[in-house]
C-alpha cells in the first residue's frame, strides 16, 4: 500500500472545468489520494498553456468550456505528447466518448463521479499512456506503430483470458519477455497469439 501512495505522490495532476464547484470536489478527491494539484484552468486555450508550462503527468479535461473545448484541447495535449489526458462528460454526453478517444484521451469519467471512479481512470490513463509510450520507443513509423498497437492488444486480451491477468500485468509480461529473449514485443505479441490459437501456450513466468 506504502506504494501505491509513493507513486501517487509523484504524479502531479492538472485540472481544467469550467464550473469552480466541480473543479475543486476534483482538486480534493486528488489531493486526498495524494496527488498534487499543479494547476487549474477554466477554458480549453488556458488548459493547454498550463500544460505546456508545468508538464504535469496527467490533464483532467472537461468536454464543454469556453474558448476551447476538451477535445480540441485534448487533441493538442495528447498530439504533443505532453501528457495522458481524462476527459470528463456528462450521461448525455456518452456519443461524444468516441470523438475523445480520436483525440488521443486514455480515460473518461462520467460526471456525476465519486472518488472510487477517479482513482482507476487516473491509473488507467497512467498505465495505457506508459504502454504507448514503451511501443513507439520501439516503432518508429505510424503506420507500423498502429499495427504493433493492435497485435499487441490482441496479445493482451489472450493472456487476461487465458491468465486472469489484469491489462497492466498482461502489458508488463508482454515488454519483459521481449527483453529477456531480446525480441520486439510485436513478435512477443504473435507467439503469444499463434500459441493460444493452438491452445499450447506456455505458463507465463509470475
Amino acid at each position: 500500500m506504502a506504494e501505491t501512495q509513493t507513486d501517487a505522490a509523484r504524479r502531479r495532476v492538472l485540472i481544467a472545468e469550467d464550473e469552480a464547484l466541480i473543479r475543486l470536489d476534483l482538486a480534493e478527491m486528488l489531493v486526498e489520494e495524494g496527488y498534487e494539484v499543479v494547476g487549474e484552468a477554466g477554458d480549453g486555450e488556458a488548459a493547454i498553456r498550463l500544460a505546456e508550462e508545468l508538464k504535469p503527468d496527467l490533464v483532467i479535461l472537461d468536454i464543454k468550456m469556453p474558448i476551447m473545448d476538451g477535445l480540441a484541447a485534448a487533441e493538442r495535449i495528447a498530439g504533443a505528447r505532453i501528457a495522458p489526458v481524462i476527459i470528463l462528460t456528462a450521461f448525455s454526453q456518452r456519443d461524444l466518448v468516441e470523438r475523445a478517444r480520436a483525440a488521443g484521451a486514455m480515460a473518461y469519467l462520467v460526471k456525476p463521479f465519486q472518488k472510487s471512479d477517479l482513482v482507476p481512470a487516473v491509473e488507467i490513463a497512467l498505465s495505457r499512456y506508459s504502454e504507448i509510450a514503451a511501443l513507439e520507443a520501439e516503432v518508429a513509423g505510424l503506420t507500423d506503430r498502429l499495427e504493433v498497437r493492435k497485435t499487441v492488444e490482441r496479445a493482451k486480451g489472450a493472456l487476461m483470458t487465458t491468465y486472469n491477468m489484469s491489462e497492466p500485468q498482461a502489458f508488463k509480461w508482454i515488454q519483459r519477455t521481449a527483453m529477456d529473449h531480446r525480441m520486439t514485443m510485436k513478435e512477443v505479441s504473435e507467439r503469444i497469439l499463434a500459441e493460444t490459437a493452438g491452445g499450447e501456450v506456455a505458463e507465463p513466468a509470475q
